[in-house]
């Protein structure tokens, strides 16, 4: 009789060991990732030096707000989530900011969390703080690794868990003295994610409620698309004649020159749009929920005999508002796959529908006139000179506030992930999201409109962008306010202006003490070649940034 020897015990002889921070970020390759942000920290030194050797590519944040930003944008530009990486106690909850954007952004993110020797726990050690209490309500998970030998299985969980069902972001903790401890250096392999589909029973009456429409609306958002699944979705629309509309500030995926795009829905959407979301009689939305912003509060589309017909991986349909017909549980891609397989006869009502909104669209976003006039500098003429010089494949990131609006008009999106934003209108994202985008796409322009407080919260990240390679092209809308909560005041406390007013630096000296471009602009006749060098400055390979004064209270519309 054969005897059966067992299998070698771990940290046997007969298996290669590792530290349990190299194996994390092992892992971490293993499972595609190119890049992770971090601010560094004495409480994960052990993965600071696996990243030593690693393929990962390591870069060495500012702050760590700014780090978890990048890696949020990361995650909305890639399929595999954004990684980020901070130490104990100030670090995280510097962190947390990015964390609420991927939270409320459905943005699959990593936030690795050093932390204090498992020793030390609960006798209140320096910068000792519960991952668990701190983030439990504002990611999907968080997970604590306290037993080495899990490392490469916790990192595995965490990759999955933000990536399944609605993306979001997941915790994991790494305490000081258990990523030094030596483990089996085996890798847990990537665990398959369930992507949904429609079943007979959802075509079927998607098939039929599009039959029985003359005004079909498609509301496209969230972060789960591909290029591919775009350009597929794009192809049908057009070729059926079916309108789309944008949720607030996720324009491209549906592109800015489609005949089928008919403009965003959000904040401050200019009213044809607004006015849709009640005149059509089927709405489709395709990786969002009718939430809080699209609805207006939860008031608009509130009538329950109006149909709705929701698109998300996520059955609990969380933050949803209003009605709903039927709800097909899928992610983007795979809903589009069985979308093209419907041939539809077009209705001469889709077109004039379409045609109809599609003309609002063109004439909202027609561009001012390029001539500069006399008095200060404006951004309606920064926009006519800057958008024609724009390549096709350009990408735009920005922040929260008024600011934003010039965007949302004007920018030529074109393409899934080339506009980044943050939909929890969280200020400083602006900066951090356009060294993201352009370490990511080193070949592409990327812009980057700033208002002048949300500059001021990351604008250091500009010593990142230097540091790296990172070349964006920053225009920072200077109108010395916070415009946004100053357009609420005038409403509620009018003539009252209270805690509202800024006072700037120059940013143009900034931007060439970080080691770009800067050129400062007051008038509105210097604001052609201002554009022309900041340009010229980018191709030439450094960041540029244009530091625009202008009047207060002028906006996009």
């Amino acid at each position: 009789m054969t005897e059966t020897l067992p299998a070698p015990l771990a940290g046997s002889v007969d298996t290669p060991t590792k530290t349990a921070g190299h194996v994390i970020v092992d892992t971490l390759e293993a499972h595609g990732v190119k890049r992770t942000y971090v601010v560094p920290g004495e409480s994960y030194l052990d993965v600071l030096d696996g990243l030593h050797h690693s393929e990962i590519d390591t870069v060495v944040c500012r702050h760590e707000g700014g780090a978890t930003y990048m890696a949020e944008a990361d995650g909305k530009m890639h399929p595999v989530p954004g990684v980020a990486m901070v130490t104990r106690g100030p670090g995280a909850a510097n962190a947390h900011v990015g964390l609420h954007t991927a939270w409320q952004d459905s943005t699959p993110l990593v936030l690795f969390v050093g932390l204090i020797p498992y020793e030390h726990r609960e006798k209140e050690a320096f910068q000792e703080f519960d991952p668990k209490a701190w983030f439990g309500t504002g990611a999907k998970r968080v997970m604590v690794l306290d037993h080495a030998e899990r490392a490469s299985e916790i990192v595995a969980e965490a990759m999955f868990a933000a990536v399944s069902g609605r993306p979001g972001p997941v915790v994991v903790g790494l305490p000081e003295d258990i990523i030094k401890k030596q483990v089996p250096a085996r890798l847990h392999p990537p665990i398959p994610v369930a992507y949904g589909g429609m079943t007979v029973t959802d075509w079927k009456s998607l098939n039929e409620a599009l039959k029985e429409s003359e005004k079909p609306l498609f509301i496209f958002g969230g972060n789960d698309w591909t290029d591919e699944g775009a350009s597929e979705f794009t192809k049908w629309l057009e070729a059926h004649h079916i309108p789309a509309a944008a949720e607030w500030r996720c324009e491209g995926t549906v592109p800015f020159d489609s005949p089928s795009y008919v403009g965003p829905i959000g904040y401050g959407r200019p009213k044809p749009t607004f006015d849709l979301l009640e005149e059509t009689d089927l709405l489709v939305f395709v990786g969002t929920v009718p939430g809080d912003v699209i609805t207006d509060g939860f008031n608009i589309r509130q009538n329950w005999d109006q149909k709705n017909f929701l698109v998300t991986i996520d059955p609990a349909l969380r933050g949803r508002s209003g009605p709903v017909s039927h709800q097909i549980v899928a992610k983007p891609d795979v809903f589009v796959r069985d979308l093209v397989r419907m041939e539809l006869d077009v209705k001469d009502s889709w077109k004039e529908w379409t045609n109809r909104m599609r003309g609002e669209q063109e004439r909202f976003a027609a561009l001012p006139d390029p001539a500069p006039g006399d008095g200060a500098a404006r951004m309606a003429t920064l926009m006519a000179n800057l958008v024609p010089k724009l390549p096709h494949d350009a990408m735009v990131t920005f922040g929260a506030g008024e600011h934003t609006n010039w965007a949302h008009r004007y920018f030529p999106t074109n393409g899934y992930a080339s506009m980044l934003s943050a939909r929890n209108g969280s200020m400083g994202y602006s900066i951090p999201s356009a060294v993201a985008a352009s370490l990511s796409y080193p070949e592409r322009t990327v812009v980057s409109i700033a208002g002048d407080g949300e500059f001021l919260m990351n604008g250091q990240e500009l010593a990142t962008a230097a540091q790296y390679g990172a070349r964006p092209l920053v225009v920072v809308m200077d109108n010395q306010e916070y415009g946004t909560i100053r357009t609420h005041q005038e409403r509620d406390y009018p003539e009252r202006i209270s805690g509202t007013q800024l006072q700037n630096p120059d940013f143009a000296k900034m931007a060439e003490a970080f080691g770009g471009f800067g050129v400062r602009v007051e008038a509105d006749a210097d604001v052609p070649a201002a554009v022309e060098a900041a340009l010229a400055a980018n191709q030439a390979g450094t960041f540029a940034l244009i530091h625009l004064i202008v009047e207060q209270r002028v906006k996009a519309y």
